[in-house]
């Protein structure tokens, strides 16, 4: 049986430039930063640099969720059944409410941390008031599969439901095998990401003892500088992002707006270190290759590539040399962005935000710049798009993303061509 045909019907997000798609990607048009002054939370101990993020600005789940069921939700979730209802309104379902085929629709929204700020708070409730103190509401509110569980208890879908848990690459993972779901008959419609919400004493102490975060910078705007030569780490972020993903003729039928196809995905392990990437960059190089593979395309038909591209002097260097080991010469001939360097790195959240940011690219013809290149790396030495958006159209564009623990994966959009 052939296999069928997937499309991107909507796109919805929560980020450090909007608490929607739309905003979002004005912002990303723009060039424009949303890492600013942490505001969250105290930092007390840690180096004052530090203290700088691509926080969510200004989020209300109203009218979304009701307050009172709000407050029985980590973050996590409110920023994933927002993201939901903004990408189910783009994709002409209405928002957050019944999907036309229940029993055909399925959540796969994956996370990194899931609920981190709900785990840290009840202990802190159980520490200071005691056991019988803990709300009945905690595991509910914090492990990772509620965040799809939720979309799928408002929306009805009784199709596949669960959270691929993989890191960075969480969010990736999710929306390829909501893919596969469709492509094998499992699914005509996927509501399909990820999101992340953790910026906590913890975890930000966690990744400043592993000496991932940037701490050499003129202003926090400027902290997030992929491929630059003097970049110093990532800057923590959080959000989420979900994409409704269908069966290309289930979308006919109702008429929904495409905004591009879904053809590939491929995945691979570095096996090699718990945080680092091989030099070489040979794992994110067989993802690439497998996801082109998945596609049946030639490494000479990619249009552009949005990186995963976090800021860390490793990983990007490993990044460009597994690119170049794909494309070849014509690695010389693609562009290659980072929408980290204008929101940050919203960890289990930032692979679906970035595909989003792939069909809305493909969709008009617009190149995402990376800001904050200033300093050529002989290192990296790709065409990064620098600080201003380009217009080109696009056919073919390929989405990285890599987690911790060396999972790596890829997607491959192409322009819907009717």
């Amino acid at each position: 049986m052939e296999n069928r045909r997937v499309v991107i019907t909507g796109v919805g997000m929560v980020t450090a430039l909007g608490n929607n798609a739309a905003d979002t990607w004005e912002g990303v048009r723009a060039g424009r930063s949303g890492v600013g002054p942490l505001t969250r939370c105290q930092l007390p101990g840690l180096a004052p640099e530090i203290a700088i993020a691509g926080e969510v600005k200004n989020f209300s789940a109203d009218p979304v969720i009701d307050r009172k069921d709000a407050r029985r939700m980590d973050w996590f979730i409110q920023y994933a059944l927002v993201a939901a209802h903004d990408a189910m309104v783009n994709a002409g379902l209405g928002g957050l409410g019944p999907v036309p085929n229940p029993e055909e629709t399925g959540t796969i929204v994956g996370s990194g941390m899931g609920g981190l700020i709900s785990i840290m708070e009840t202990s802190e409730t159980m520490r200071e008031k005691g056991m019988n103190r803990v709300s009945p509401f905690f595991i509910p509110a914090s492990i990772i599969n509620l965040a799809a569980g939720q979309i799928a208890i408002r929306t009805g879908a009784q199709g596949p439901s669960y959270a691929p848990v993989s890191a960075c690459a969480s969010s990736n993972h999710a929306i390829g095998e909501a893919f596969h779901a469709i492509q094998r008959g499992d699914a005509r419609m996927m509501l399909a990401g990820g999101t992340e919400a953790c910026l906590t004493p913890i975890s930000f102490a966690g990744f400043a003892a592993a000496r991932a975060l940037a701490t050499q910078y003129e202003t926090p705007e400027t902290a997030s500088r992929p491929f630059d030569a003097t970049r110093s780490g990532f800057v923590h972020g959080e959000g989420g992002g979900v994409l409704v993903l269908e069966e290309l003729e289930s979308a006919r039928e109702r008429g929904a707006p495409i905004l591009a196809e879904i053809i590939g995905f491929g995945m691979s392990a570095d096996a090699f270190h718990i945080t680092a990437p091989p030099e070489d960059g040979a794992g994110a190089a067989r993802a690439m290759k497998a996801a082109l593979r998945s596609a049946g395309l030639a490494p000479e038909e990619v249009s552009y590539i949005n990186a995963h591209g976090t800021s860390t002097p490793v990983g990007d260097a490993a990044e460009t040399r597994a690119i170049r080991s794909v494309l070849g010469a014509h690695a010389d001939r693609v562009p290659v962005s980072s929408t980290k360097s204008m929101i940050g790195h919203a960890l289990g959240g930032s692979a679906s935000i970035e595909a989003g940011v792939c069909a809305m690219a493909i969709r008009d013809g617009i190149i995402p710049p990376t800001i904050n290149l200033r300093t050529p790396d002989p290192e990296c030495d790709l065409d990064y798009v620098p600080d201003t958006a380009r217009e080109q159209a696009l056919d073919v564009v390929l989405s990285n993303s890599f987690g911790f623990g060396g999972a790596n994966t890829t997607l491959v959009l192409r322009r819907f061509d009717g």
